[in-house]
């Protein structure tokens, strides 16, 4: 049995913001942090003091994190980005929206005071005599403090105050982990009106001041009752200035969903598997599903994309995906009678597919649209057709240079779209067999239904459509327009790749909806574009007759050559050491490997496309835990210990090392790799 929490993230937009350029205008985004780590940054939405983000995350964390944080931030080329300001939202106010909370609320300014971390180790106790009662303090040690200085750490020390009189500890040079086991005693004047006892945490600075680094504060009188308090108590922040600019600085909007869970051993979750199995068997024989009926009738729209990637992922691994989506499907055209509103609402049945070409499809996504992304983000090119839009552009040498007219920035970027699309439709062309068999069954299953459906000669185009309404509308579409959220891109794009994307996104849909008179229509700018859109209907009608060409023993044939493998929870860059006997724990032994973990397996390379040097499966992994900083001196280092194929036991050391503080860290969100990799390791993957 094991506890975790996931958090559900949507940054909507955001509203008047302040203007922070000379332009008068801002390049606002968002990051997000959890107890002051970073682990989310939203796309840049350029020139705008009404941005719309309207991105999603999920997060898998520890139950025992305190606060979310939104920090609304200008963009900057040439200088530092400034901050705008900030939202914050406790653990416990999330706690009391079981629903979610979702709103405005309004950006503040950031005290530095108020950005603190971490926890404090402290024994205060009344002692003495009942003559002369004392107020005893005992420091131990402190963890997971914020880092203030530009090596990554800090150099913090303990300052406690009662009734006028502060003691102070040793500093402890460049640690976040710092351990002191100083005490402190003061005299118990009970009849002093300070009755409160604050011991705050400071960073040490040899130039400028020392910066907050957060406090703890006892209620003498309390103590009085108690005689003692020992435990890691959590730094709160300085709060004793009132907040400033609230309402001025614009305001946020958010939807921000917890869910606490317990994950069960396997055994309590088969009867029901096995029940929905037998449900989407029996709808195969043409016996009714009443369950999945059920489910397709009761089920919200606050909580259908999460119904659907659940359903998704096991019926994927018991092998009925197809079976499950054409089921699906069957209920939904059973509601539709009109064959231009065919799977355009967010039904499960949508929800479903879409997150079955996430889950089935991704490394087919990648080779497809890799190289053309990639080219877009390379070259940088000014793309407009929208005659309102295009800005006049010099070009040429310093010594001889002209400026393009509207009508040649339109005719350029006509001919570069049309050059972009021309080498994605022919990658998609050429990708039939690179596609999963399973994702074609799907479809195949798909276009059948579709025709059986609505059988006019008037409708032929639309089986057609249905498979592109998924494959282009609901896949390649948003992974063009966002690659980094489909993990295509490392950085989200400047403002010009992001402009040249968004038209390459417009085209494919175009080519997806099959009636490009229609869609040029709609957007005239985008006419000059109709003959190249034309022709790639006719390639994608091509394409979709060639990728549902599958019959059953090939389809199964394929399925064991294409084997997807379990699905990514993290991988990048880590250093490794292993422990092959007792002996002191040094940090120039750990060697940078590749890592990937997958719900089955914990693997490393040298590099991302090498061998597999090592294979840990998750079900031989007996404990996952952060290793203490003064282990090894660092604050990022965890171990695992696993049984190898003797039934022996083992322990390898994970890091993660930071080159720079502006540099992006090797695994984001990584605290909560750990939580992730133990989790995966105490339940058993459905098969």
């Amino acid at each position: 049995m094991a506890k975790r929490s996931s958090l559900f993230i949507r940054i909507v937009e955001g509203k008047n913001l302040p203007a922070k350029d000379i332009t008068g205008s801002s390049d606002p985004y968002c990051i997000v942090k959890i107890d002051n780590e970073a682990i989310i940054r939203t796309a840049t939405v350029w020139k705008t003091l009404f941005p719309f983000w309207g991105e999603e995350y999920e997060v898998h964390l520890p139950p025992t994190f305190h606060c979310v944080s939104f920090y609304v931030m200008d963009e900057d080329a040439l200088s530092r980005d400034d901050v705008i300001g900030k939202v914050s939202l406790t653990h416990s106010q999330l706690a009391e929206h079981p629903k979610g909370y979702s709103g405005w609320l309004n950006l503040t300014e950031i005290d530095p005071d108020e950005e603190v971390q971490g926890e404090l180790h402290l024994r205060i106790e009344i002692a003495g005599s009942e003559v002369a009662k004392k107020l005893r303090c005992q420091v131990f040690d402190a963890r997971d403090l914020a880092r203030k200085d530009r090596n990554g750490a800090s150099d913090p020390f303990v300052r406690v105050r009662y009734n006028g009189r502060t003691q102070e500890t040793s500093v402890i040079k460049k640690s976040c982990y710092p351990r002191w086991n100083e005490t402190f005693e003061f005299g118990l004047d009970e009849s002093a009106p300070e009755k409160l006892c604050v011991v705050e945490v400071w960073d040490w600075d040899l130039v400028s001041r020392n910066d907050f680094l957060g406090k703890v504060v006892f209620n003498v009188q309390g103590l009085l009752t108690v005689q003692r308090e020992e435990g890691w108590f959590l730094l709160r922040p300085d709060k004793s200035k009132p907040p400033q600019d609230e309402g001025n600085l614009g305001a946020l909007h958010l939807q921000v969903r917890l869910r606490d869970e317990m994950v069960l051993p396997y055994s309590h979750y088969q009867p029901l598997v096995q029940l929905l199995c037998q449900e989407v068997k029996a709808a195969t024989q043409d016996r009714k599903a009443h369950l999945i009926t059920l489910i397709d009738e009761t089920t919200t729209a606050e909580c259908r994309q999460e119904v659907a990637i659940n359903l998704v992922k096991l019926f994927l691994g018991q092998g009925l995906a197809k079976e499950l989506l054409d089921l699906l499907i069957k209920l939904e055209l059973d509601k539709t009678d009109e064959p231009n509103t065919l799977f355009r609402s967010n039904s499960l049945a949508s929800k479903s597919m879409e997150s079955f070409l996430k889950v089935a499809g991704m490394q087919y996504l990648h080779r497809v649209l890799g190289p053309t992304i990639n080219r877009v983000f390379e070259e940088k090119r000014y793309i407009e057709l929208d005659p309102s839009k295009v800005e006049s552009k010099d070009v040429g040498c310093s010594s001889l240079h002209w400026t393009q007219s509207e009508s040649e920035v339109i005719q350029q970027s006509v001919h570069l779209l049309q050059s972009y699309l021309t080498d994605l439709l022919s990658a998609i062309a050429k990708s039939v067999k690179l596609c999963p068999a399973v994702i074609r069954a799907a479809f195949r299953q798909l276009f059948k239904r579709v025709g059986e459906r609505f059988p006019e000669e008037k409708d032929q185009n639309v089986k057609f459509i249905a498979v592109t309404s998924f494959l282009c509308l609901r896949f390649f579409s948003p992974a063009i327009m966002s690659p980094k959220l489909f993990h295509l891109q490392e950085k989200h794009a400047d403002a010009r790749t992001s402009r040249a994307l968004l038209l390459l996104a417009k085209t494919v849909q175009s080519v997806g909806n099959m009636d490009p008179v229609v869609s040029c229509a709609k957007e005239g700018w985008m006419a000059p574009l109709q003959p190249t859109i034309q022709q790639g209907v006719a390639q994608m009608k091509q394409f979709i007759l060639q990728l549902l060409d599958i019959e059953e023993e090939e389809e199964l044939d394929l399925q064991k050559a294409l084997t997807l493998p379990g699905q990514v929870v993290k991988e990048g860059p880590l250093f490794i050491h292993k422990a092959k006997s007792k002996g002191p724990l040094l940090s120039s032994c750990f060697k940078k490997l590749y890592f990937t973990l997958t719900s089955e397996a914990l693997t490393y390379a040298k590099t991302p496309n090498s061998k597999k040097i090592s294979f840990i499966p998750v079900a031989n992994i007996r404990a996952a835990e952060k290793v203490e900083e003064k282990c090894f001196g660092s604050s990022h280092v965890m171990q695992i210990v696993y049984t190898d194929e003797a039934g022996q036991a083992e322990t390898v050391y994970l890091q993660c090392k930071v080159a720079s503080r502006r540099q992006k860290r090797s695994w984001q969100a990584r605290p909560w790799f750990s939580s992730e990799l133990w989790i995966l390791s105490r339940t058993e993957s459905i098969r």
